[in-house]
């Protein structure tokens, strides 16, 4: 089982920023079986220029749960999955230090959508989400959200279980 993740945060370090939004989709390896979706209270000031590109205000997240409270549905999601994630160290950073924090333990294999696609559609000028998406034909709604970025991301994860034709994803299945 997959879980393909994506969050939005405060900042760039896990340490001392807050996730603001996490979507989590639960894949099998043929389709996509559970979703997650909810926006947190950081407990911290969302800055200006985050809430420019997301468009998630601190008004927004002002009566949503905050990371601990969240964190027992997180982790039945994530426990004995494949945390899968575009760029997936920033993004398993933050839910592993959040879980942490929460006194659990996630410790799970990790696969990044980022090094997949460089090795499966080699020579594109970028791999940037949106950029890749666009290359591959993938529309992505609500960019720069967790839930618009999260269903990009489970498009280009079918899109390389098609491609793999050396058995790189099919063997965790």
């Amino acid at each position: 089982m997959y879980s393909i993740v994506d969050i939005e945060t405060t900042g760039g370090i896990a340490a001392h920023c807050g996730i603001t939004e996490v979507a989590i989709y639960q894949h099998n390896g043929e389709r996509v079986v559970d979703a997650f979706h909810s926006l947190i209270n950081p407990q911290q000031p969302i800055p200006y220029h985050i809430t420019n590109l997301t468009g998630i205000s601190n008004a927004m997240v002002a009566a949503s749960p905050t990371f601990n409270e969240l964190a027992p549905a997180i982790y039945e999601l994530l426990r004995d999955t494949t945390f899968v994630a575009h760029n997936v160290h920033f993004d398993f950073s933050f839910i592993k230090h959040g879980l942490q924090r929460s006194g659990y333990e996630l410790v799970v294999s990790k696969l990044c959508t980022v090094r997949l696609s460089r090795k499966l559609f080699p020579g594109f000028d970028s791999y940037s989400l949106g950029k890749l998406c666009h290359q591959l034909g993938i529309s992505i709604s609500d960019r720069h959200r967790a839930r618009g970025d999260a269903e990009a991301t489970v498009l280009l994860f079918e899109k390389l279980l098609e491609k793999d034709s050396e058995t790189v994803l099919k063997m965790k299945r």
